[in-house]
């Protein structure tokens, strides 16, 4: 769920860079980089922490160049808290090509294989964004051979990375001298738009993984780049593109409009606050339909992105909607604290409930998700403390009983509170008094309703269906002894991991 972000200009992109990272910090707070290219000449900086940290005004006027990519990291499956893991990643052959990747690559290891023993590859660090960056520069290498470098022989490097990269990626990358590339993979599960601004120099292009760097930024949305599609736009600002993939499909994944994405953001043509508008409809239809037997004196949302959802629950059932907890935007992200215990503390530290809105009232707490169900147990516990008569708990979205292997950093299925458990018991494990989860179809009727030409989706943490056709129960298997693995070796927990069921980390 990283961000990135690509800027071909007519003036010093640096300000635009780091201004855009921060529209997309919400995507990955872990590391940020930042490289510049001044002619044959890249100038980078990076390093652990969020964008406001990373960046100094010296090394602001050090990022040299019209044209550059930025990258906010969020660490997935197999990779650690290094300085050494911080993106942009770069090789110096052929040409010097810098990258930032957002996904996950489900063949990196057979990949890395390839590259030392036939490509002839060294990576150095554990991401399989260096393994991408190191096919990407093979292919192009053998495209070159007997040529010259132009747009058709980018686009066939871009075809060779599709015919040997599984799973979910959306790129921004680099070539010294030349200029920059962004492409998609054929299934387009990640996010990944353009688009442009005139000036009195020319025109300027932008790439990110979502509209709003775009929108506050002064460029004008264009679209969003295909599954299988890649762009090229040279120093001079021409702009090519070409479809790569033999076999393309769109595919984007569901919980970019569950969670992930900001709700001022477009993804495939679809407006994210939009769709969670219809999240909370569908939710109140339900609830209209199968529970006319709960007594809701009022609707309180968990912040931040279940918001949109409880407002539209509330208005289409006809109960009040209030704000019951307070948010403080000063504590630490609480996913990452180290065990259990701490991360309770954490959440009381962050969230504070008000009880002039839970006294003696039945409530419908309202979440985006419930992922390992911890923190949905402790803000139970805390409306109960604030004097709630009844709570009940409606979750945007349908029970997360797999993982996701496509760039989220979801939990074993052993943490996963759904696992082998029914609505009921899972109610019994939070604490609530009733339980509502979201139906699979509402949800995707509740984004195609925004746009019905979409009617695929990445919806794998619920259903279990990989739609690459490439994860196997020998991958899953392996991917949850590395897990167990790190755990044994980590067991404070200092390495980052997702916990979706903490919208109060948004």
């Amino acid at each position: 769920m990283c961000g990135i972000l690509g800027i071909v200009a007519k003036s010093p992109a640096n300000q635009l860079l780091y201004d855009g990272l921060l529209m997309l910090q919400h995507r990955g707070q872990d590391a940020a980089g930042i490289v510049t290219a001044q002619g044959n000449t890249f100038h980078m900086h990076k390093g652990l922490g969020m964008v406001r940290d990373v960046f100094r005004t010296r090394n602001m006027r050090a990022l040299l160049g019209n044209m550059g990519i930025g990258h906010a990291r969020y660490p997935t499956a197999g990779s650690s808290r290094s300085p050494a893991e911080a993106q942009p990643f770069y090789v110096n052959s052929p040409f010097g090509i810098v990258l930032g990747h957002n996904g996950n690559l489900t063949n990196a290891e057979k990949l890395n294989q390839e590259l030392f023993r036939t490509d002839l590859r060294h990576v150095n660090t554990h991401s399989d964004s260096e393994v991408l960056l190191n096919v990407l520069a093979h292919e192009l290498q053998e495209s070159t051979r007997n040529c010259h470098l132009d747009p058709s022989i980018i686009f066939q490097a871009v075809s060779g990375v599709h015919k040997r990269c599984q799973g979910a990626y959306a790129v921004v990358a680099m070539i010294a001298g030349y200029g920059l590339l962004a492409f998609r993979d054929p299934f387009g599960i990640r996010p990944l738009v353009f688009g442009s601004m005139e000036t009195e120099q020319g025109t300027e292009y932008m790439v990110a993984s979502e509209s709003v760097a775009l929108d506050t930024l002064g460029f004008q949305l264009i679209r969003d780049i295909a599954p299988g599609e890649a762009i090229f736009i040279d120093e001079s600002g021409h702009f090519y593109n070409k479809h790569c993939a033999e076999h393309t499909t769109l595919n984007p994944c569901i919980f970019e409009y569950v969670y992930l994405a900001r709700p001022d953001s477009m993804i495939d043509g679809v407006s994210v606050y939009e769709t969670r508008l219809n999240m909370g409809e569908s939710l109140a239809e339900k609830i209209r339909k199968n529970m006319q037997h709960l007594d809701i004196d009022v609707v309180i949302p968990i912040p931040e992105s279940s918001r949109p959802s409880a407002l539209q629950l509330a208005n289409h059932l006809g109960i009040k909607f209030r704000e019951g907890f307070v948010k403080n935007r000063y504590v630490g992200r609480t996913f990452i604290m180290p065990g259990q215990q701490q991360r309770r503390k954490s959440v009381r530290q962050k969230l504070n409930a008000m009880s002039i809105e839970f006294k003696g009232k039945n409530v419908l707490l309202v979440d985006d998700s419930i992922v390992r169900g911890t923190t949905s147990r402790e803000i139970v516990q805390m409306a109960r403390e604030a004097g709630a008569n009844k709570i009940y708990f409606a979750s945007a979205s349908p029970p997360v009983r797999y993982p996701n292997v496509y760039g989220i950093d979801m939990p074993t299925r052993q943490e996963l509170i759904a696992t082998e458990r029914d609505p009921d018991e899972i109610c019994h494990e939070i604490s609530a008094d009733h339980l509502v989860f979201q139906d699979l179809d509402a949800l995707t009727q509740a984004v195609s309703k925004a746009n019905p030409a979409l009617t695929r989706f990445e919806t794998s943490c619920f259903n279990g269906n990989y739609i690459t056709g490439t994860v196997t129960p020998e991958y899953l298997s392996t991917l949850e002894a590395r897990r167990h693995t790190e755990h044994a070796d980590n067991p404070s927990g200092s390495r980052t991991r997702l916990d979706l069921s903490l919208a109060v980390a948004e």
